[in-house]
This record gives structure tokens, C-alpha cells and sequence, in this order.
């Protein structure tokens, strides 16, 4: 399938509808969490919400009867018609023009938010709100009026243009979710993408491997390249390439065309014979590939740069390095990592001891924890955007799933090890980072504030999984000199930022202070991506330049495999 040029949204086929694809996108959850989300916790929060709607009966409807008002003035036919506001559910003109999608429009509304109101002003606790609100949304949203034929003006067209073409397509496509996808509508067509063929390209090669990853060197693109080299750690429930998506959106080819040595690790899909595997696993595996880093390149030390659980091992590793007095880590960058778990997020939003205790068996039973059931699961965190705003595209209009290499990605989930992934929910709940030596990592005990390298830590304004304010903290909790940047983006956005995007902007300030309002409003707002002011900072800490190496490699570690390597390709 040929690919049409890359935009700020991602690469999509001709023809994919550009809205559907970017919705994914800010919805997407990028590297999934850790922790479930359980029926039995839904059922518990939506028989809250009945109990109180039977213990105070009045909540529903107000003492002047708004929704009674409301639904009498959308029978009227005078209620206003912006009640959706920016819904993009609600965009189509005929929800505006048309007085039956107007009155349908305006009976949901009112329903809803009165069903919203009932919550707000009920007597729970501001957790149980929290949980209730997210369920009633879940009902809500899937009885929107725009998921069925009938209530959907788009779909109605379609199928009248196409003389019944598109309901025809769009059952196909349920019959094939329905065989392949345990009847969850697909997010992205995978036929368009090949690992290595469309993403993972840049050129190089695999120079170290262990039981735990492969070390992939890349091939530089300049005559001259800094001294100090560059080692990318990805998360572990994703594949790496997230760093190398298609050209102009690659994080590798942007610093290897900056004169970087560039080296990404590309973390083994476990299996439940690696259940054992924990954090010192990967921290002693990474520590094996700096230093075939270090001896390829002659450096004493390098830079790591790393996202959301990547950025965590990075942060165990620095806290293992301080405390042993050892310094083969330059400069490292932090990008959309929580360390800090005291600022609230979706995440955490069901994160009670019963459901930790679940997800705990759950692996624990199994061997591993299953990145494709967390996407499914999760899916529900954000319905709109990751199930109905498909639900209507494949099905009610009939299209194929958009072709979107970061939706691919983001799909093409591994495997977490049984032990790792508790003792990430212990990181989780008990709040690890943030409590100086109550981590162990290979016998060292952790204290962030002792890690006095450089950090440039990135954030995102809108990262629904990691709260910027959390990243915020994450920043504060290291010693030395941090440099916080917080983008205009969200999640994965935020990650894969190239320069030239008109829309992109972020900010920065220099005084990291105690309260993270404060210094958002003393911060300076700087147009274009992040990836601009990150290149200046990386080459004030990357030495002298120096003539390219005319092969990959060396003799101790002599080039393997092309890029990407086998790892990412085992299933």
C-alpha cells in the first residue's frame, strides 16, 4: 500500500479518514499501564450511583426540574444548538439543521449531563465521584445516538450514496473483528505496515545481544559525529520503534543527522518462562550494553534518553550508578515518566487494593502480563476516541480501519514478566521513587536526589497517563541539574514531535520551583517542536566531534544482523 507524505497527525493511507486517525491518537495510551480494569469495579461504581439516586431522588432532577425543563425545551424545538460544543461527534451540520437530529441532539444532552449533575452533587467521596462520573460516561457515551444508523447523518448519507455498498462493508468488517479481534472494532489496518520494510528503517545493525535485548548500532549520516554516543532505552511493554517510525517522524534519524552516535536497545518479547525477570534483570542487561556502547565507541561515559517505563529503568539504573559512585552515565532524558505516582491520573482512577491485588494474580498465573489484553481492556478508558469513534467508521460508514503507523505501533504490543510487572505495581502504589532508599536495585539502595547528572525531562500539557504535573515532580526528585519542558501535546504526541509542525509549541523555564502553576506561569512559550531546543541542549553534552567510523561495530562486538534486529519481530 503506498504511503502518502507524513503529517503532524502521522502516516496514513490515501483516503483514511484523518479525523478518526488523529482522535486515536491523542486517545491512544501509548505504553499500556499496568493495571486492570475489573467489571466487578464498574458494577461497584454504577450501584453507587443508583443508591444514591434512590436515596436522594431529587439529585436527579434538581428542585426546578431541569432536566424536565430542558427535554420540554427540546420538544419545543427552541432549546439552543451548541449545547455539544466541541463533541466532534456532534460536527456533522444536519445535528445543527436538521429538527429531528437537533431535538435527538438535545434530548441526549440533557439526559446526560443530568445524569452527570446527579454524581457531582451526590454525597460520595471525591474518589467514588471520580470512579461513578467514568462509569456513567461509559453508558452515556455508548448510547449516543451518532453509534447508531439511524441517529447518524454521516452514515445515513454514505449508505444512500453508495446504494448499501457501505453497509455492506461495514458488516464485513464486524465479521472480521468478530473472528480476529474478540469482537473489538480494529484501530489501524495492519496490512499497510511491515517492521522493516515502512518502520524501523534506518540503516545499522545489531553489535551486542543478551538473553534480554539486542543493541542496535545505527549507521551515522554524517561525515563528522559527536564523541560522547547516545543509547535510546524504550519501554519494555512496547517495541522500540516508536523512536523510528517513518522517515521525518524518527527520532533516530533526526539525531543521527544532527552528527549523534545514536544506539537504541530493542527489549526481548518474554515469554512465561522469563516470568522471573524483574527490574534488576533489565537495569543488569542495560548496564551489559552501555558498556559494549562505551567500548565501540571509546567513550568513558554516554547519554540515555528514554519514555514512560524506558525512562523508569533509566531513573533505577542512575539511582544504582549513585549508589555504587560510578559515573557511565553522561546526561539522561525523561520523556512523559512518572516517578512521582502523588498527582491523581486515569491510570489510577480504579487503582484500589483488590484490583492491584488481581492484576498481581492475573500475571503471576499466566507468566507474564499480555500487552494486547491491557489494550483491549483499556480501550475503555477512553471509549469515544478508541472504540466509538470506531464503531463508526468501520461499521456505520463502512471504511477500513485508518492505516497509522503510530496506532500500528501502539498495537503491536509485547509481554511484561510476571515479577516485573508487581514490582511495578508495588513502584505504583507504594510510591518507590519518591522515597529515598526503599527501592533496592541489584543490592544498591535508590535515592534519587543523589543522581547529579544532567536531565532534560519532557512532559506533555495534555498526557491523560502521565500527568504533566506528576512529570513535574518526577523532575524535582533528581539532584543535580534538570531542565523540565513541558509540550502543548499529549501522550505519544508529545514523544514523536518533529520540527515544522506550525501548531506545536512548548514552553520552558529555567527556575524549577516547588509548585508546577508557578512555573508554568513563568514560563516561556517557544513555537515548534521540542526536538529543536533538545538537539542544542544534547550538543553542549555530547564532546568535541570527531570523523564518523567508517563501520559499525568493532572487533569485541563486530556488526550482526541489520536493523531492526530479530527481537522485535518475535511474536
Amino acid at each position: 500500500m503506498a504511503m502518502t507524505t507524513p503529517t503532524d497527525a502521522g502516516t496514513r493511507q490515501p483516503g483514511a479518514p484523518d479525523d478518526v486517525a488523529a482522535r486515536a491518537a491523542e486517545g491512544m495510551l501509548g505504553p499500556n499501564p499496568f493495571i486492570g480494569l475489573r467489571t466487578q469495579d464498574v458494577f461497584t461504581a454504577a450501584g453507587q450511583v443508583g443508591v444514591q439516586a434512590l436515596r436522594q431522588p431529587a439529585l436527579m432532577f434538581g428542585e426546578d426540574g431541569v432536566l424536565a425543563r430542558m427535554l420540554s425545551l427540546a420538544w419545543s424545538g427552541v432549546a439552543p444548538a451548541t449545547l455539544a460544543g466541541a463533541d466532534k461527534r456532534f460536527a456533522d451540520p444536519a445535528w445543527r439543521d436538521n429538527p429531528l437530529y437537533r431535538l435527538s441532539l438535545q434530548g441526549y444532552l440533557a439526559w446526560r449531563n443530568a445524569l452527570a449533575d446527579l454524581v457531582d452533587r451526590s454525597a460520595l467521596d471525591d474518589r467514588s465521584k471520580e470512579r461513578a462520573q467514568f462509569v456513567t460516561s461509559l453508558v452515556t457515551d455508548a448510547l449516543a445516538p451518532t453509534n447508531t444508523l439511524a441517529g447518524n447523518p454521516a452514515a445515513l448519507r454514505r449508505m444512500l450514496e453508495s446504494g448499501g455498498a457501505s453497509l455492506v462493508c461495514g458488516l464485513s468488517n464486524a465479521l472480521s473483528d468478530t473472528l480476529t479481534n474478540q469482537c473489538m472494532p480494529a484501530q489501524v489496518d495492519k496490512r499497510a505496515f511491515e517492521v522493516g520494510r515502512n518502520l524501523a528503517t534506518s540503516p545499522g545493525a545489531v553489535v551486542f545481544s543478551n538473553e534480554v535485548l539486542e543493541l542496535i548500532q545505527y549507521t551515522p549520516a554524517t561525515a563528522d559525529v559527536h564523541a560522547r554516543p547516545h543509547l535510546i532505552v524504550p519501554p519494555q511493554i512496547n517495541k522500540f520503534y516508536v523512536f523510528d517510525l517513518c522517515e521525518g517522524k524518527s527520532i533516530v534519524e533526526y539525531l543521527v543527522r544532527s552528527e549523534f552516535q545514536v544506539f537504541t536497545v530493542s527489549w526481548r518479547n518474554p515469554t512465561a518462562a522469563q516470568r522471573d525477570w524483574d527490574l534488576d534483570t533489565y537495569v543488569a542487561a542495560l548496564i551489559e550494553a552501555i558498556d559494549a556502547v562505551r567500548e565501540i565507541t571509546g567513550s568513558a561515559d554516554v547519554n540515555l534518553h528514554g519514555a514512560c517505563s524506558g525512562a523508569m529503568t533509566i531513573a533505577a539504573l542512575l539511582g544504582h550508578l549513585a549508589s555504587r559512585g560510578e559515573s557511565a552515565v553522561h546526561s539522561a532524558t525523561l520523556m512523559v515518566a512518572v516517578l512521582d505516582n502523588t498527582v491523581d491520573s486515569q491510570i489510577g482512577l480504579f487503582a484500589t487494593p483488590p484490583t492491584i491485588s488481581a492484576a498481581k494474580q492475573g500475571s503471576a498465573a499466566r507468566g507474564v502480563l499480555e500487552g494486547s489484553e491491557m489494550g483491549r481492556v483499556f480501550a475503555w478508558m477512553r471509549p469515544n476516541d478508541l472504540v466509538w469513534n470506531y464503531w463508526v467508521n468501520n461499521y456505520l460508514m463502512g471504511n477500513a480501519p485508518p492505516a497509522f503507523d503510530v496506532l500500528y505501533w501502539n498495537s503491536d504490543t509485547t509481554r511484561l514478566p510476571a515479577r516485573l510487572h508487581a514490582q511495578l505495581l508495588d513502584i505504583f502504589t507504594q510510591n518507590l521513587f519518591s522515597r529515598p532508599r526503599e527501592l533496592s536495585i541489584l543490592g544498591t539502595p535508590v535515592d534519587l536526589s543523589e543522581v547529579t547528572c544532567d536531565k532534560y525531562v519532557v512532559a506533555g500539557v495534555t498526557d491523560h497517563i502521565t500527568p504533566w504535573k506528576g512529570v513535574f515532580n518526577t523532575a524535582r526528585a533528581f539532584g543535580g541539574k534538570t531542565e523540565f519542558v513541558l509540550s502543548s501535546s499529549g501522550h505519544i504526541q508529545s514523544l514523536i514531535n518533529p520540527p515544522g509542525n506550525r501548531r506545536a509549541k512548548f514552553f520552558v523555564n529555567p527556575e524549577l520551583c516547588a509548585d508546577p502553576d508557578a512555573w508554568l506561569a513563568g514560563a516561556q512559550s517557544v513555537p515548534d517542536s521540542w526536538w529543536s531546543h533538545w538537539r542544542e541542549w544534547l550538543a553542549e553534552r555530547s564532546g568535541d566531534k570527531q570523523s564518523a567510523p567508517a563501520s559499525l561495530g568493532s572487533e569485541r562486538h563486530p556488526a550482526g544482523v541489520a536493523a531492526p534486529g530479530r527481537y522485535v519481530t518475535e511474536a
